[in-house]
């Protein structure tokens, strides 16, 4: 799991559907209102390769049960994770990882935070907010949203300058969890910005304990 350390997202949205590759991409390649299918095919095309060479990350829920079958029916291969959605969309940038496409319905505040991500080391993002319930309607009314089936691009998610951070509690794919040693607290720590398209890794030790436990 990773903790947050800046985030410009609100709680207004529980939800929110999304889908996203890495760069080096045409842009166009991805399309939300696409079916499972014609997104497979698109990113197949762009990449040269066949759709049973495509691997796609999906949060391993029961709503994803639709998606994950058409995945396989179309070959193509699927790569489940049990949480973490903001690391499964930021997987789609590491080569390594073999991740191509990120699908699925995930927490709203976490898709800012991937799209933010992205937006410092490329990549194509959409979203579209799930508001079920009146009263987040109503909210999100308030706060100036009309229309509640938009299709929002990466940068109108994150706009500006943006700089992600984000510490790691338990191990992860991306970072490693907290760890005490010798008495000390180790951290690892990811920092990117989207001016300078710099990413740093940071470990540290933290030698004043108590300031963390309390």
């Amino acid at each position: 799991s990773i903790l947050l350390a800046s985030s410009a997202a609100s709680d207004v949205y529980k939800r929110q559907d999304k889908i996203a590759i890495g760069g080096g991409y045409p842009a166009g390649t991805i399309d939300l209102d696409a079916s499972v299918t014609d997104n497979l095919k698109s990113v197949a095309k762009a990449k040269g390769v066949a759709v049973s060479d495509v691997n796609v990350c999906v949060l391993d829920r029961p709503r994803h049960a639709g998606i994950i079958s058409e995945i396989r029916k179309n070959g193509a291969k699927v790569s489940l994770i049990t949480d973490g959605d903001i690391a499964g969309v930021i997987a789609t940038t590491d080569k390594t990882t073999g991740i191509d496409m990120y699908i699925g319905i995930g927490g709203a505040p976490e898709g800012v935070l991937a799209a933010a991500a992205l937006r410092c080391i490329g990549g194509q993002m959409q979203g579209r907010l799930i508001t079920d319930s009146d009263s987040q309607k109503a909210r999100a009314a308030k706060m100036g949203i009309k229309d509640f089936d938009r299709k929002y691009e990466m940068n109108e998610m994150a706009r500006g300058d943006v700089i992600f951070a984000a510490t790691g509690v338990t191990d992860g794919d991306m970072l490693d969890g907290i760890k005490l040693i010798d008495g000390k607290l180790h951290t690892h720590t990811i920092v990117m910005r989207s001016y300078s398209g710099t990413v740093r890794y940071i470990r540290a030790e933290h030698g004043n304990t108590e300031r963390f436990t309390g």
